[in-house]
């Protein structure tokens, strides 16, 4: 206080009390909500632990967990590594950057319910489907995409990493500028080409911004809802059912008014094991990430 903290925290009072209201409160709200039966039409009754139980007895959230590390898992093994490989590339570019730069932030533009329609077109499992039809140019007989058990989920990953590696490309180039130069120049001078460089001074230099984006990615891929609920709907047979659809199944349709109660429980969960899942991840990469 003596050294101007009551300054600062006069300044952060207006910020605190935004986010209390429009977040803390709403969370405290949504845990009281998840100890009681209610469909915010009739009065609550209080049930305790009893909406957990219900969800975790419901043999749909089990499905639907492994769909959702599923999806995590291939967008791990797929859409972590495109940004990275594009914003590199990108940054060997000396000319026409920008443009590049661009497109490649084209996707994150377009509204995701547009993204998620114009990709359902494509994904039309007739031989005159878009990319049926392309598939045809080269003798590849037609595929079922998201009409299939199998493919449906390899399917919303392509779409997804579509529409959101754009962002991620900006974060790494602008962390590719901030490699000194001179780094490079020592390398080029050692004979290194260009993926030595990447290996021994990219990817060092990147470490910190690399583990940050893992780590927002998997929270971000355990939250999907837009691409199985516009495609899909959780089908065909749940093979695309995920946690947050499932919530939104209880909140919306089950019964009259829903089941709110149960919806909130089930988001409470897949909170926790994120925040645990975090509080693990940096615990063993602090060290790394020095």
């Amino acid at each position: 206080m003596l050294r101007g903290g009551l300054a600062t925290l006069v300044f952060l009072v207006p910020m605190l009390v935004v986010f209390g209201v429009f977040s803390w409160y709403p969370i405290v709200q949504a845990a009281i909500m998840s100890l009681q039966k209610t469909n915010l039409v009739t009065d609550p009754t209080w049930v305790g632990l009893a909406n957990f139980v219900t969800v975790l007895k419901n043999p749909d959230t089990w499905v639907a967990l492994r769909n959702t590390g599923w999806f995590a898992l291939l967008a791990l093994l797929f859409g972590y590594p495109v940004p990275l490989v594009a914003a590199v590339l990108m940054s060997e570019v000396r000319r026409l950057r920008g443009l590049f730069t661009a497109l490649a932030y084209l996707p994150v533009v377009v509204p995701p319910v547009v993204a998620v329609l114009l990709w359902k077109f494509f994904y039309d499992a007739n031989p005159t489907g878009v990319f049926n039809t392309v598939l045809g140019w080269v003798g590849i007989p037609p595929q079922p995409w998201i009409q299939n058990a199998v493919a449906a989920m390899p399917s919303l990953v392509v779409e997804a990493t579509w529409a959101a590696a754009g962002g991620t490309v900006i974060i790494y180039l602008a962390a590719l500028t901030s490699v000194p130069p001179e780094l490079y120049d020592a390398a080029e001078v050692d004979g290194a080409g260009l993926w030595r460089k990447i290996q021994h001074v990219t990817l060092p230099q990147l470490r910190g911004v690399l583990f940050v984006t893992l780590i927002l990615q998997v929270i971000g891929t355990a939250q999907v809802f837009l691409e199985p609920f516009l495609f899909t709907g959780g089908g065909p047979n749940n093979s695309t059912l995920t946690i947050l659809l499932l919530v939104y199944r209880y909140a919306f349709q089950n019964s009259l008014g829903g089941d709110y109660g149960a919806a909130t429980a089930l988001s409470l969960v897949l909170a926790v094991l994120l925040a645990v899942l975090s509080i693990v991840y940096f615990r063993i990469t602090r060290r790394w990430s020095s």
